[in-house]
C-alpha cells in the first residue's frame, strides 16, 4: 500500500513527544498545559493519521513502540528548536541582557562546568543559562544546528564546520579506598591483571586505549563491569567492585572517601576539543565564556602550549 503525503500538525507532534518523555499522558498534559482529553485526542488523531501504533500500556505507562522511538529521534531536534525560540521571546519581553548556551560531554557536567558557569553568572544576575550535559555526536549536531553556542565533546570531530580547541587530558586509575594497591603511586597492566575493571562501551576511547594497552604488556584485561558514563564508573568503585580508568573531571569533583585513584603506566589520553560554530558568529557573552573556559581548561591540558583552534 502507498500511503500519500500528509500534513501532521505541530501540536500532534509536541504532544507525542511530551508522551514519550514522561511516559504518561497527565504527565504530558500538565507539562504542556492542556487538558488530557486534549493530549489523547491528539495521539490518537497522529495515530489514525500515520496508520501506525505509537504506544503499549505496560503497568500503567505508555512505551513506545519501535516505529515511536524512529519517529521521537526525528522530531527531538524540531522540539528543542522551537523551545528555544520561545525562551528567546521570552527573554526578550523580560529585557533579558543575554543567554548563555552551553553543552558539555558528561564527565565535566556534574562538578566542573557547573562552577564556571557559576563564577561567570556572578556579576550577571540578568543572563539566562541553558546548559545540557550529553553525549560527544549530540553535542556536535547541536552546535552545528545552532541550538548551542558552545559545546565540549570527545573527539573524533564529525564535521568540517567546527571550530575546535584540542584538549588532552590524562586518566587516572581510580580504586576502592580499601585496596591493597593504593600504595603504589603508579599503576601497569602487570599490576593490575587480576584487578575486576569498570569499563566504558567498547567504542569509547579510554576502553580502546586501555585494553591496547594491557595487550602490549602482555597482560588480560579482566573487564567485569560496562557501563556508559564515567560517574557509573566511579559507583561503582566506591563500593569495591572493580578499578577503572577516569579522565580528570570524572572524579576531582567527587568528595567521597571511598575511592583514590592513582597514574596508570603507560599514560593514557582522553582527546576532547571544546567546539563553536565556524560559519555562524558567536555573541558577545559566548566569546566572554570562551575566554573563561579556555583559561580554566589550561591546567588540565597535557600540552604546554595555550590551548587554540586547529587550523
Amino acid at each position: 500500500m502507498i500511503y500519500k503525503i500528509m500534513r501532521l500538525r505541530f501540536r500532534q507532534l509536541q504532544a507525542f513527544h511530551a508522551i514519550v518523555e514522561v511516559g504518561t499522558v497527565t504527565g504530558a498534559a500538565e507539562a504542556l498545559g492542556i487538558s488530557q482529553p486534549g493530549i489523547s485526542n491528539l495521539l490518537a488523531e497522529l495515530e489514525r493519521q500515520t496508520s501506525l501504533k505509537l504506544f503499549e500500556r505496560v503497568h500503567g505507562r505508555l512505551v513506545p513502540t519501535p516505529e515511536a522511538e524512529l519517529m521521537h529521534r526525528e522530531i527531538e531536534t524540531v522540539i528543542r528548536g522551537l523551545d528555544h525560540v520561545t525562551q528567546t521571546v521570552v527573554d526578550l519581553q523580560n529585557k533579558q541582557i543575554g543567554q548563555l548556551q552551553v553543552a558539555s560531554q558528561h564527565s565535566m557536567s556534574f562538578g566542573f562546568m557547573p562552577k564556571i558557569i557559576a563564577e561567570f553568572a556572578q556579576n550577571r544576575s540578568e543572563m539566562n543559562i541553558t546548559f545540557q550535559s550529553q553525549y560527544s555526536a549530540k553535542i556536535q549536531e547541536w552546535i552545528l544546528s545552532g541550538l548551542f553556542e558552545i559545546g565540549i565533546c570527545e573527539m573524533p570531530m564529525l564535521y568540517d564546520t567546527l571550530q575546535s580547541f584540542p584538549l588532552r587530558v590524562e586518566t587516572r586509575i581510580a580504586l576502592h579506598k580499601d585496596n591493597p594497591l593504593t600504595k603504589h603511586e603508579t599503576l601497569t597492566p602487570k599490576m593490575l591483571k587480576d584487578e575486576p575493571f569498570v569499563v566504558m562501551g567498547p567504542n569509547h576511547i579510554t576502553q580502546r586505549r586501555l585494553r591496547e594497552a594491557f595487550e602490549k604488556a602482555g597482560m588480560p584485561l579482566n573487564a567485569r563491569i560496562h557501563s556508559h558514563l564515567f560517574k557509573n564508573l566511579l559507583a561503582f568503585v566506591k563500593e569495591g567492585m572493580g578499578v577503572a580508568l577516569l579522565d580528570r573531571f570524572g572524579f576531582e569533583f567527587d568528595r567521597d572517601e571511598r575511592f583514590v585513584t592513582r597514574r596508570f603506566d603507560p599514560p593514557i589520553m582522553m582527546d576532547m576539543a571544546i567546539i563553536t560554530s565556524s560559519t555562524r558568529p558567536m555573541s558577545q557573552l559566548g566569546k566572554e565564556f570562551l575566554e573563561l573556559l579556555l583559561h580554566k581548561l589550561q591546567p588540565y591540558s597535557e600540552d604546554e602550549e595555550p590551548i587554540t583552534p586547529t587550523k
